[in-house]
């Protein structure tokens, strides 16, 4: 009896580091799955929440076709047009922006377009608005890269300013159908009161917004 008891205790003994690793192993595995879930579903939120607005704009098209079928397709084929667009030209704009954050240093855009870059500052955001070809919704990935390489604030602005008003392509079109003196003064009026309003846009953020920006920029191009 004495000695069945004590084989059984030995075989418990010779189990239990067994079994405790078997265990250790299973609550480890738990442990990833629920890490991986806990991650899938952080990751899927992010995505729901970076695209929110084309989410929510796809229900109101939907609800719009069952409201009036004719102007619900209407409205499904504009937007499909200007999705395709968009597809057409924004992917060499991000394989330029991916360029340039690779090849141009940061020093080099604090130089051009820092805080401390000045007149030098104001005239490479009007060359790089004005010598742009494409719709402004092309310009803004491209700002938030000059946020991220530490350009001013001001100078992002008036560079997008520029770009809507003032690219060569649109000037020359305007100039064909209004006129070279119509041009010329509405470019004498726009451009100054751009950057006069973008050093005032810019007073009224606060340091830590320009670095929630900052920190925003650094994550779209991380």
């Amino acid at each position: 009896m004495n000695t069945d008891i004590n084989a059984d205790s030995m075989n418990t003994g010779l189990e239990n580091p067994n079994m405790k690793s078997i265990r250790s192993s299973m609550n480890s595995g738990r442990l990833t799955a629920r890490s991986e879930n806990r991650s899938i579903k952080t990751r899927a939120f992010a995505v729901v929440k970076k695209f929110r607005f084309v989410i929510v704009f796809a229900f109101v098209i939907i609800a719009l076709y069952f409201t009036d079928k004719t102007e619900g397709i209407k409205a499904f084929n504009i937007s499909l047009s200007n999705m395709k667009e968009m597809l057409g030209l924004i992917p060499p704009i991000f394989v330029l922006m991916g360029l340039l954050d690779a090849w141009v240093p940061k020093e080099t855009f604090i130089r051009y377009m820092g805080e401390a870059s000045g007149l030098k500052g104001v005239l490479t955001a009007l060359f790089l608005g004005s010598a742009a070809a494409g719709p402004l919704y092309i310009a803004f990935p491209i700002a938030m890269l000059l946020i991220k390489k530490k350009a001013k604030l001001a100078y992002v602005l008036f560079f997008l300013g520029v770009w809507s008003t003032a690219k060569l392509p649109l000037l020359l079109y305007e100039i064909s159908y209004m006129g070279a003196r119509f041009t010329a003064i509405r470019i004498a009026v726009c451009v100054p009161l751009f950057l006069l309003f973008s050093l005032i846009i810019e007073k009224t953020f606060s340091a830590e917004e320009k670095e929630s920006l900052g920190r925003k920029a650094e994550s779209e191009f991380s």
